[in-house]
Parts: C-alpha cells; structure tokens; sequence
C-alpha cells in the first residue's frame, strides 16, 4: 500500500514545516508494525494503545523541538521510543504491587514477578543491539576477530585459522578491538549496564 509512497524523510520534514497531515500518514504508514511490535512485548491492548499513542505524543513533542536528527531512520528511531517506553511501563508496574487478599498467603507469588523478567529481557535485548551497531564502527580487522569469537564462539586457535594470521595477531587484534570499542562507548556516552 505505501511501497511508492513519500519517503518518511521528506514526511517529517514536511511536518515540522508545519504540514500535520505529513505526521498522520507517517502514523498510518508505520501503524501495524509499530502496534504489533508493542503488543508482541506488553501481551495486552490497552497497555498497547496507551504506548502505542505515547510514541507517538513524544514523536511529536521531538519533532517540534526540532531535536530529531534520523535522517532516512524514522522507523527504527519511533521504535526505540516505544522500546524505552515499554520498559518504563515494566518499570512502574513493578513499583505498583499488587497482592491478593486470601487467608493462602503465598510468598512466592510476591517475590516471582514476570513482568520484571520481561523487563530485564527488554534492557539486555536493547544492550545486544547496541552493542551490535557499535561493532560495526570498529576496523575491518577487529571486527571480523571480535564477530568469530563473541558471535561465533570460536577460539583463537580457530580465528587464527580462518583469517589466515598467528595466534598472536588474532588476539591483538581481540585486544585492540574491545580497547576500540570501550573508546566508542565513552565518546558516544553510551551506558550498556542497567
């Protein structure tokens, strides 16, 4: 439906120019996929239309601020939003207990909470790709090393065979690329821990 439709830059540029329809047909365009992404992590409508319309409210907010800079990245920019709103909702939720009124008190019913689970799921799910697009920053050399051994679990003894160097350069160049990317991580002012 909206394969030949207007690129969603010249749509967020058109509505911080003051065209609002711009903003409605970006909501239409990403609608679906923004709504399930949402319900696939809440498990529950209305939890995923008030997310849903808080995306969207501080989509708004940004882009009239003139603080948004995702050239050609909307989507994924709107998705981060709900991804950090999602965890805010996980967040409170957690902070608003509640306990049933029976004479079978069970400890464990207070103690066990799903929804903190699914929350430290979404923080480290959020870490591994940020992590992920930092990787790519890092030489050709050291993320090729750093690939084999993180994602592919290989040794060096293996890494050393695939690229064809010693032992040795495969680990300097391990070496070199976590130095690397402890630099991108600072510089960006990145936090990867919760």
């Amino acid at each position: 439906m909206f394969k030949n439709a207007i690129p969603d830059s010249i749509l967020v540029s058109n509505y911080i120019q003051g065209c609002e329809t711009s903003l409605e047909t970006l909501i239409k365009k990403h609608k679906q996929r923004l709504y399930g992404f949402i319900y696939s992590k809440v498990q529950d409508r209305d939890i995923t239309e008030d997310v849903f319309q808080d995306t969207f409210i501080k989509v708004i907010r940004t882009l009239k601020l003139g603080n948004y800079n995702e050239e050609g990245k909307f989507l994924p920019w709107v998705m981060r939003i709900s991804h950090n709103l999602i965890i805010d909702h996980f967040r409170k939720s957690n902070r608003m207990r509640s306990f049933k009124n029976t004479d079978e008190f069970d400890i464990f019913s207070v103690i066990s909470d799903g929804s903190l689970n699914v929350e430290k799921q979404l923080i480290k799910e959020q870490i591994l790709s940020d992590v992920r697009e930092l990787v790519k920053e890092l030489p050709e050399e050291q993320k090729e090393v750093l690939v084999m051994r993180m994602y592919k679990d290989m040794s060096f003894k293996e890494i050393s065979e695939n690229t064809g160097v010693s032992i040795n350069t495969a680990l300097g160049r391990m070496r070199y690329a976590l130095i690397n990317l402890r630099k991108i991580i600072e510089k960006n002012k990145i936090i990867l821990i919760d």
